[in-house]
């Protein structure tokens, strides 16, 4: 029964918490070879989920056309904007927010090694911490042990991106524009702040395949699956801690 259990966990493309948490009180892992059988289960499960949810991101429009991620101007950037487009700029703001998702793009290709080092490091102690946490355990996991690295990983990439899509020109251009006749100018660099939504974004999307072995009854695809959240257990349970962006 133990083999079947563990089967049954690697077999998903993301086994959420919720999932393992449930599993384990029907399967008890009192041993500390169980423990540990099914702490790697959940390691090989968060490296397809985040391979997954990285694949997406880096691909072409992965941010551009994703309106819960898109990354558009600075909140203080929307009368620039407004301006702009009155007079008759709107190309190149256009180009600018185009230029910004690509970078985004193009620096999440260098987020799934990061994940994978995040899964590798992990104990017992934290898998089994993940079992027992809300809703979004794993991905607060990965937001407390991989953000720093994110950022540095990020940031050179980010630069390095917005240069080759011609981010860094547009923007400047924009701004130089708009600087010209502004009493208040505006800074030309825009690198921490297209670093800071592609990682909320890397983030985002990671939620959204842990929650989706939760709530997708598809996803049941072993007779285990159908049991654990058919059973009055799955139904009973309370809404765990939301993910906080």
């Amino acid at each position: 029964m133990k083999k079947i259990f563990v089967f049954a966990i690697l077999a998903q493309p993301f086994f959420a918490c919720t999932t393992l948490q449930q599993a384990t009180a029907n399967y008890p892992t009192t041993s500390d070879t169980q423990q540990s059988q099914v702490a790697e289960a959940l390691k090989q499960a968060l490296t397809i989920g985040t391979q997954n949810s990285t694949s997406r991101l880096s691909a072409v429009d992965g941010f551009f056309k994703d309106a819960a991620i898109k990354i558009l101007l600075p909140p203080e950037a929307e009368s620039v904007e407004k301006t702009l487009r009155n007079f008759g700029l709107g190309s190149l703001v256009d180009k600018t927010i185009l230029s910004l998702n690509r970078a985004a793009e193009d620096a999440a290709k260098s987020a799934t090694p990061i994940f994978v080092d995040a899964i590798k490091q992990m104990t017992i102690s934290d898998a089994l911490g993940i079992l027992q946490g809300g809703d979004f355990a794993a991905t607060n996991y990965f937001k407390d042990k991989t953000t720093a690295a994110l950022t540095d990983a990020f940031k050179p990439v980010i630069s390095k991106s917005l240069e080759k899509v011609d981010a860094t020109k547009y923007w400047t251009d924009m701004f130089t524009a708009y600087n010209k006749f502004a009493v208040k100018k505006v800074p030309t660099d825009i690198n921490v702040y297209v670093t800071q939504k592609a990682i909320d974004g890397i983030f985002y999307e990671v939620g959204l395949e842990e929650q989706k072995i939760r709530k997708d009854p598809a996803a049941r695809v072993t007779d285990l699956l159908k049991s654990v959240f058919g059973g009055n257990q799955a139904k009973g349970k309370g809404k765990g801690k939301k993910q906080q962006y």
